[in-house]
């Protein structure tokens, strides 16, 4: 950890500082002291979940988070202590030729971002920009594996309290692969977050009505499995086009 090196993360709006090993292999993540206190609340459930999908009981995509830490450091010529609350995890990309990175959330509120950088992190709307002349296809038993794992992990993160995770997907367009994982997933639906909701569902303050930023975990689980099963679309079987061709129907 000694010997990371400071990592911008593109796309992010939570401000937490990210380094990355000199590797290449994980990632450390600043995060707030609600976030690891939400984190440790859940975290034997999260560990019995990783250890099924290991037994092969279950799939999963979630980024594996592989500790949580606390480091204490203070200034020698201050005196100051500081301290900063980490998680260490697996860089999804880690050894991958990837040319375009997505984070998608499953709504269209906000999701588009600049694509003047390369290195930019892309958004929801800007995949169906995307997709409209470059569609995203997978064969159908890929399709399937994706579905389950979707399934498995955000019903995991309903029952926990949790929402407001993101699919992220690295595309290799030179070798026509794509990598994804589940990031993000250890902020809970506290108070809060119920009030804004509230308040933006019955209109009040401005409102208007409008689908709240922030919802509850079951329905960002509903919106988020449905938006996932949309953008990536199944290959079409060469046996029905073999039939086609060969009745000349269509």
């Amino acid at each position: 950890m000694s010997r990371c090196v400071p990592w911008e993360a593109s796309g992010g709006k939570s401000g937490s500082a990210f380094l990355k090993t000199l590797d290449d292999r994980y990632l450390i993540k600043q995060i707030s002291k609600q976030e690891m206190s939400a984190f440790l609340k859940f975290a034997p459930h999260y560990f019995r979940h990783m250890y099924r999908t290991y037994r092969g009981e279950m799939l999963t995509i979630f980024a594996k988070i592989l500790g949580m830490y606390t480091i204490s450091f203070k200034n020698r010529i201050t005196g100051k202590s500081t301290k900063i609350n980490v998680i260490v995890q697996e860089n999804l990309f880690y050894g991958r030729k990837v040319s375009k990175i997505f984070d998608l959330k499953g709504s269209l509120r906000n999701r588009m971002v600049s694509e003047d950088k390369e290195s930019a992190v892309w958004q929801d709307e800007n995949l169906l920009k995307f997709i409209r002349e470059n569609p995203i296809y997978i064969r159908e038993h890929t399709k399937q594996h994706l579905h389950d794992a979707i399934w498995n992990d955000t019903l995991f993160l309903s029952k926990v309290d949790v929402m407001d995770y993101s699919l992220l997907v690295g595309l290799d367009e030179e070798n026509k692969e794509i990598y994804v994982g589940i990031v993000d997933f250890i902020r809970t639906y506290t108070w809060d977050k119920k009030l804004e909701s509230w308040v933006k569902e019955a209109g009040l303050l401005g409102g208007g009505g409008k689908v709240p930023t922030i919802i509850s975990p079951k329905q960002y689980k509903n919106r988020f499995r449905e938006a996932m099963d949309n953008y990536f679309l199944v290959v079409p079987d060469r046996f029905g086009f073999e039939l086609a061709d060969e009745d000349g129907s269509f």
